[in-house]
């Protein structure tokens, strides 16, 4: 560290949903292609980085036991990628702040990750550029890329290929948190044992991003983008998780727009006209007893952004 640089650097990086989430069937590699159409929330974590004799992962906030805090943790996985590539030890105690629902199909591991990425590169003054930032997510995970680059985009190929849509407009979202999580793999898995016995898998074919959700996304248009919206992991969170159709019921006979399962879940995704539409989903989705917590967010916003340091 020299005496320019920082002494500790804090990022923010939001949650997302995904409001259309197409999966072909599984490949040779066991990875399934995606049509995954990303939409960056205002549910963040703070990730804030100190230099330090070792590498150390703390974390607080809601759910903060159930976070990682040794080298399997995205966070310390991303420090020692770009360390790495940089030629130096990761000596940085990496802290988060933890507001996205943990193991929650919202990418908040993912989101710590691509905010760890961003504070050491800014910690370290390594300069990496926008692709290497975005190549090394890559290698940590599907969803890691897109909590770099928030707004709205389409992940292709496992979901680190992205392309960047355009949102006229802001969409108004309440989120139902489960108690517990879903593993991501099991969902995967259990979507692909029902499409065997149903007969209805799709192949390996990369799948394509619906038009009339993109067009509803260019638009703005809340009511448009609530019939396009979709997720082909839905069935199997459920199959999972049967607790989840009574969340879902709950906020459509509250007024919701639309009703899914965010990513592999076990949160639920409701979409509202407007900010007071949404409190008042929010508020009967507490009271039903159907969930364990209730949040309220917006989006698009911007991905992984330096706030402090």
């Amino acid at each position: 560290m020299t005496a320019s640089s920082p002494s500790s650097v804090t990022v923010r990086v939001p949650a997302k949903v995904n409001v259309q989430l197409a999966v072909a069937g599984p490949r040779s590699d066991g990875f399934h292609a995606l049509a995954n159409v990303f939409l960056a929330v205002s549910l963040y974590d703070r990730v804030t980085v100190a230099p330090s004799d070792g590498l150390r992962v703390t974390c607080s906030g809601p759910d903060a036991a159930q976070v990682p805090l040794d080298a399997s943790n995205l966070a310390a996985r991303a420090a020692l990628a770009l360390a790495g590539r940089y030629g130096r030890e990761a000596d940085v105690h990496i802290h988060i702040d933890k507001d996205i629902p943990v193991a929650g199909g919202m990418a908040g591991g993912s989101a710590d990750g691509a905010g760890a990425l961003v504070a050491c590169d800014a910690l370290w003054g390594t300069g990496a550029s926008r692709s290497e930032l975005l190549e090394i997510c890559a290698e940590l995970g599907s969803d890691v890329p897109f909590s770099l680059i928030g707004g709205v985009a389409l992940g292709e190929g496992r979901g680190e290929v992205l392309t960047p849509l355009e949102a006229g407009g802001t969409f108004h979202w309440v989120f139902a948190v489960a108690d517990g999580g879903l593993s991501t793999p099991a969902v995967y898995g259990e979507c692909d044992r029902l499409r065997a016995a149903a007969g209805t898998d799709p192949g390996p074919d990369q799948p394509s991003a619906s038009p009339a959700l993109l067009a509803a996304l260019r638009a703005g248009d809340a009511v448009a983008l609530a019939a396009a919206v979709s997720n082909d992991l839905q069935s199997a969170a459920l199959s999972l998780r049967p607790s989840l159709a009574s969340t879902l019921s709950a906020g459509v006979e509250a007024g919701a727009l639309a009703a899914l399962v965010s990513g592999s879940g076990p949160t639920t995704a409701f979409l509202a006209k407007s900010r007071e539409d949404g409190e008042r989903v929010a508020a009967a989705l507490s009271a039903s007893g159907t969930c364990r917590a209730v949040r309220v967010a917006a989006g698009p916003v911007e991905g992984a952004t330096v706030v402090a340091g």
